[in-house]
């Protein structure tokens, strides 16, 4: 199988790139399972991508259900080296309007049930996280969305994401009390691809879809799926031309990540005395320091 190096998460609303071309659907089983549903394999913009919906092409699963180690460990099989994940997400902030488009630099965790390692059982690695998102590869996205000049859609480089658990959105309470620690958008999937694929040295980025104002805004009412479903509609039509511009501009020049080389001082486990089995399992991660 020939290797890919562009890999693509669909998250609400984006189930299916439909500009692909030369289309083959693979089913990947990994040392973590499966993953949401099968990759579909690709040429974009006559590049060779990878794109799985976050979801399931169904959306049948909730974030919390999400096999996140599964979905990152077979784009690394795929050799994928650069992940670009479209997200909805809410608005806390008054200047960000739904429709919006946000690519943020930095995440707060929210979660609380949710594995966001590949290690353990015997190698214990820590990876540097101060920066989550590949900043060149966030770079890149930015101008995609630059060059568009899409209507109705406003860019907002930077900006913090809040990964909370879900499925239920926040109470007012909460949003405002996210708003006072300067967040600006809230979703509940990226923060936990974001780890693994540092792990996995995929460099990572997010393209956050704002489909409403959570429920901290006096003059909007409170999210509903309603909403939500309406705007994801018209945000994956953008994210779409979003997607292809910058997998065109990958394609011309990728460029260097941090990323690339995460584990290079991460593990603390001499890896000739870890268990033999964990080595295995975690052979694509670890091939290149035993």
């Amino acid at each position: 199988m020939a290797e890919t190096r562009i890999g693509i998460i669909g998250g609400s609303g984006l189930y299916k790139m439909d500009a692909l071309k030369n289309v083959e659907e693979v089913q990947i089983q990994t040392p973590f399972g499966s993953p949401s549903d099968a990759l579909i394999l690709g040429t974009l913009e006559g590049t060779r991508v990878a794109f799985l919906a976050r979801h399931g092409r169904n959306h049948t699963l909730l974030p919390s259900e999400l096999p996140f180690r599964a979905n990152i460990y077979a784009m690394k099989q795929l050799g994928v080296e650069y992940i670009i994940s479209a997200s909805a997400v809410g608005s806390l902030k008054e200047e960000v309007k739904p429709l919006d488009m946000v690519v943020p630099d930095q995440f707060i965790d929210r979660t609380k049930n949710r594995v966001t390692t590949f290690f353990g059982e015997g190698i214990v690695a820590h990876i540097a996280f101060g920066d989550p998102i590949c900043k060149n590869l966030a770079e890149v996205v930015t101008e995609a969305i630059a060059s568009l000049n899409l209507p109705d859609v406003t860019l907002h480089r930077g900006g913090t994401y809040v990964c909370m658990e879900g499925p239920a959105f926040s109470t007012k309470a909460e949003s405002n009390l996210y708003r006072s620690w300067g967040a600006t958008v809230i979703g509940m999937t990226n923060l936990s691809e974001a780890k693994l694929a540092r792990e996995a040295e995929i460099a990572y980025a997010t393209l956050a879809l704002v489909t409403d104002y959570d429920c901290w805004h006096p003059d909007h009412d409170s999210v509903t799926v309603e909403m939500v479903v309406s705007n994801l509609q018209r945000n994956a039509v953008n994210a779409q031309k979003v997607i292809q511009e910058t997998v065109q501009r990958l394609s011309e020049n990728a460029p260097q990540s941090d990323a690339h080389s995460a584990l290079k001082y991460a593990i603390l486990t001499n890896l000739d005395k870890a268990p033999a089995a964990t080595k295995q399992k975690l052979e694509l991660l670890l091939k290149k320091y035993i």
